[in-house]
């Protein structure tokens, strides 16, 4: 898997000094291998860490990313906004596109939560009615064992047992 340089240069930060946090600790925090973190920083040491041009296809960055990226392009201003998108290899239809699919999934998701919903209420529903009925049978069956205790009182017990 390709990282971003710039995700390269964030976790450096992380293993390198002033920060100096354990490089198996921001492997299991970040997912990235240790031994590729380890990598990095002997690249970063002789200097080819960015002479690579490893720099990932707008095509294949992760959701996260691409939100990133969308909400750090909002703060560009117009003079600027070209120069950014080249900074980042973009250009402005992938940012649409990435809006598009955000939004594709935001939808999805009401979607789905909307059906759960749904059929929620329908069991419930189901539940109430059955509850009733229970109810219902309990009552009858506390009646008829209240008639027989009185039959039994007036009457006294069944000599025939």
């Amino acid at each position: 898997m390709k990282y971003s340089t710039g995700m390269k240069q964030a976790i450096l930060k992380r293993v390198i000094p002033p920060a100096n946090e354990s490089v198996s600790a921001v492997s299991r925090e970040t997912g990235v291998a240790t031994q590729t973190i380890y990598y990095w920083k002997k690249q970063a040491r002789n200097g080819t860490l960015d002479a690579e041009g490893s720099e990932v296809k707008p095509s294949s960055r992760g959701p996260g990313e691409k939100l990133g990226l969308l909400l750090e392009s909002r703060g560009v201003s117009d003079e600027q906004f070209g120069e950014w998108l080249r900074s980042h290899g973009l250009h402005s239809e992938h940012l649409s596109l990435w809006e598009q699919e955000l939004r594709d999934t935001v939808s999805d998701k009401d979607k789905e939560k909307r059906e759960e919903m749904h059929r929620l209420k329908e069991e419930n529903k189901q539940l109430k009615k059955e509850l009733n009925r229970k109810d219902k049978a309990l009552s009858e069956t506390a009646a008829l064992l209240a008639l027989k205790k009185k039959a039994e009182s007036i009457w006294g017990d069944n000599e025939d047992d």
